[in-house]
């Protein structure tokens, strides 16, 4: 047995699905990291609730005819060639007999905690790094002498009873977790035993660590670095040369050598930014439609901000005007806030620089960012009393509004512009992974 990357398939309760299960007497020495990934999470949840879906495929996402976008495909789905992040009409034409639905995030996150307590009764070191992601450390010794094997094999056994699946990698430590997380799919069990993370991560392509996307793969490429093998064989300066202080620590990543300890926490890691945007199901080009959408989404942001207890000072807007292009605009702001009647004229300005009337408008975003205590604002002597008199009015408006939504859900109150910005955009719900 050399733990490197072998499959272990494990069934409901846990029962080992074939010969090739790991045994759990192995000698485990040292660190112990797994990677918990629910496999095909939203699109499982709806097959578990609708029994009549099991077997077949089914699509989380939102409408082809709305520029929609999946979400989750099942795995009946993938087969076709399906993959989270397509548009819904090329899905469509993928898998035309795909049952659709646009997801039930309430009941995600109901699973999702469940298996996140699944985790805590083994370990209180719990990072969750989204929805359907967590890592875990079960070094033998810190708070059980047991297997970290048996410990995993545990875990999936309880977490198929939930009526969900899950793969885990282990590892001496974070990216080797994550990379054997993805080795195999569904109810994947994949050990790297400690001594063995190099031999089992040297030939794989780069783009099989994440962290690695196109332009990193691509600049590594011109180096001649295809593999994880090559890239921790490269000298740290030929790596800062290239890649900057980013270089030095994939190379570490690609060796197995990293130790980033798992977090105290089973909630994901402080958010860097608050941000919401949405698609439209049709351009918007009038000044009238584009300033309202923006506000509207200014408003969510404020609204997630103030939930979060969260106040920031820089303000971004993203715009797109078509599928591939992008374009962002930042400002900072003389003190922290979570307001929009402080922020959204900013962002107003910040459209101003990217966006003329008549020009097609396929997606608004904004987002705040660079956080810090909000202190409480004092008068300025030269500032007319009207424009304070007006902000305070403001924020007690968003105070009301807030306490309502709280008390009676998100559509018990709405402004024309939230109406309209319902009506036109897609109804891709975002996945709810959390804050960048």
């Amino acid at each position: 047995m050399t733990g490197v990357g072998a499959r272990r398939d494990t069934q409901a309760g846990g029962q080992p699905a074939d010969e090739t299960a790991a045994p759990l007497d192995v000698a485990w020495e040292g660190r112990a990291v797994g990677l918990l990934d629910l496999d095909a999470f939203f699109a499982s949840v709806e097959q578990l609730d609708h029994p009549a879906w099991r077997g077949k495929p089914v699509i989380v996402g939102g409408d082809a005819d709305r520029r929609g976008v999946v979400s989750t495909a099942s795995y009946e789905a993938r087969r076709y060639g399906v993959h989270s992040a397509m548009p819904a009409a090329q899905a469509r034409r993928l898998c035309p007999g795909a049952i659709w639905t646009h997801g039930h995030f309430d009941r995600y996150r109901e699973v999702s905690g469940q298996v996140m307590a699944i985790l805590l009764d083994e370990t209180p070191l719990v990072e969750q790094v989204s929805i359907d992601e967590a890592f875990f450390d079960v070094t033998p010794g810190r708070y059980s002498r047991e297997s970290p094997i048996a410990i995993c094999r545990r875990v999936q056994g309880r977490v198929a009873e939930l009526g969900v699946t899950c793969s885990i990698g282990i590892g001496v430590c974070r990216s080797v977790a994550k990379v054997a997380s993805e080795a195999e799919k569904p109810r994947g069990l994949t050990v790297v035993l400690p001594g063995s993370e190099g031999e089992f991560l040297a030939p794989l392509p780069v783009r099989a660590m994440s962290g690695i996307g196109e332009a990193t793969e691509a600049r590594l490429a011109r180096m001649g670095i295809r593999t994880l093998g090559q890239l921790a064989r490269t000298s740290d300066a030929e790596l800062m040369r290239a890649l900057g202080v980013a270089g030095p620590a994939l190379k570490a990543r690609a060796a197995g050598t990293e130790r980033t300890p798992v977090g105290y926490r089973a909630r994901p890691r402080e958010a860097k930014s608050v941000s919401n945007e949405r698609t439209f199901a049709e351009d918007l080009t009038g000044a009238r439609d584009v300033v309202a959408a923006l506000d509207a989404v200014g408003a969510m942001v404020g609204r997630r901000l103030r939930r979060k207890g969260m106040a920031g000072r820089t303000v971004t807007v993203r715009l797109k005007t078509d599928a591939t292009s992008s374009r962002t605009a930042q400002a900072r702001l003389d003190e922290p806030t979570d307001d929009e009647a402080a922020f959204g004229p900013v962002a107003r300005r910040l459209l101003r620089q990217l966006w003329h009337e008549g020009m097609p408008v396929r997606l608004l975003g904004v987002g705040i960012s660079d956080f810090a205590p909000a202190s409480p604002r004092q008068l300025d002597l030269f500032e007319d009393p009207a424009v304070e008199r007006r902000r305070e009015t403001m924020r007690r408006l968003h105070a009301a509004t807030d306490e309502v939504r709280d008390r009676f859900g998100d559509d018990a109150l709405a402004f024309g512009r939230d109406l309209k910005l319902r009506s036109s955009t897609t109804n891709t719900q975002p996945q709810h992974k959390e804050d960048s």
